[in-house]
C-alpha cells in the first residue's frame, strides 16, 4: 500500500490525461449499452413473430382471421356501393341538379342507361350484409360489379356536365332555363303561397316532355316548395 500511494505521489500529473479519456470511454460504454438494449429489442420482437407465427399455423385460427378479413373487405366493399348510390341519389331527389344536368335522369343517354344497368347488376349481387357468408367466387363477382357501377356513374356524371343542356334544341333549353328561375321563386321562403303554387305548377309545365322527375325528385320538390302546399 505505501508503494501505490509513493507511486501516486510521484505521478499524480498522469491524473489530467486520464480525465480527458474518461470522456470517450462514458461514450463509448454509454454507446454499447444502447446496442445491447437495441439486440434485446430485436430478439424479444423475433421470439414474439415466431409464436405469432407458430400461433397462426392453428386451422381454426386461420378461419377465424380470414373471416375477419373477409366481412371488412365486403363491408368497405358495400360502403363504396352505398356512397355510389347516395351520390346518384343526389341528381334523382334534386330537381335543381336534374334541371342543371338532364342527362343524369335520361335513360335514353348512353352514358345513363351503361350506369343504371350497372347500377343493377350490382344492387343485385349485393349481399344480405357484411357478415354474410360468401364464396370467393361470389365476393369477386360483387367486387367487380361494383367497381363497374363506380365507373359507370363517374363516366355519366362527367359527361352530364360536359354537355349539361347542349343535346336540347334552343327553344328547349328556354324552357329549361325558365323552369330554374320558377324553382328559385317555388322555394322562395319571402313569396307568397300564391306565387309559390304558380311557380311550381310551371316548372311542371316547362319540364313536361323534357325531363321526368321520379316520384322521390317529386316529393322532395313538393316538401320545399310547401309548407302551404298539399301533397
Amino acid at each position: 500500500m505505501d508503494a501505490l500511494f509513493g507511486f501516486l505521489g510521484s505521478y499524480w500529473w498522469l491524473v489530467f490525461p486520464l480525465m480527458g479519456v474518461a470522456g470517450p470511454i462514458s461514450a463509448w460504454w454509454s454507446k454499447n449499452a444502447k446496442e445491447r438494449h437495441q439486440r434485446r429489442l430485436e430478439v424479444m420482437r423475433t421470439k414474439a413473430e415466431l409464436a405469432q407465427a407458430t400461433r397462426h399455423t392453428d386451422p381454426e385460427a386461420i378461419a377465424e382471421a380470414d373471416a375477419a378479413g373477409r366481412t371488412q373487405r365486403l363491408a368497405r366493399l358495400m360502403d363504396t356501393h352505398d356512397e355510389v348510390s347516395r351520390r346518384w341519389l343526389d341528381y334523382e331527389l334534386d330537381a335543381a341538379k336534374l334541371i342543371a344536368f338532364p342527362t343524369m335522369s335520361d335513360g335514353r343517354d348512353p352514358h345513363t342507361a351503361a350506369f343504371l344497368r350497372a347500377k343493377k347488376v350490382a344492387d343485385g349481387l349485393r349481399p344480405a350484409s357484411a357478415e354474410a357468408r360468401v364464396d370467393a367466387e361470389t365476393y369477386a363477382e360483387y367486387r367487380d360489379a361494383v367497381h363497374d357501377f363506380e365507373v359507370a356513374f363517374d363516366i355519366a356524371e362527367q359527361e352530364a356536365r360536359r354537355v349539361r343542356d347542349t343535346g336540347f334544341t334552343e327553344s328547349e333549353r328556354q324552357r329549361l332555363t325558365r323552369a330554374q328561375h320558377m324553382l328559385s321563386v317555388a322555394v322562395d321562403q319571402s313569396a307568397t303561397a300564391a306565387e309559390r303554387q304558380t311557380a311550381y305548377r310551371r316548372i311542371r309545365e316547362e319540364l313536361d316532355g323534357l325531363i321526368v322527375l321520379s316520384d322521390a325528385a317529386e316529393s322532395e320538390l313538393r316538401q320545399r316548395v310547401a309548407g302551404e302546399l298539399e301533397a
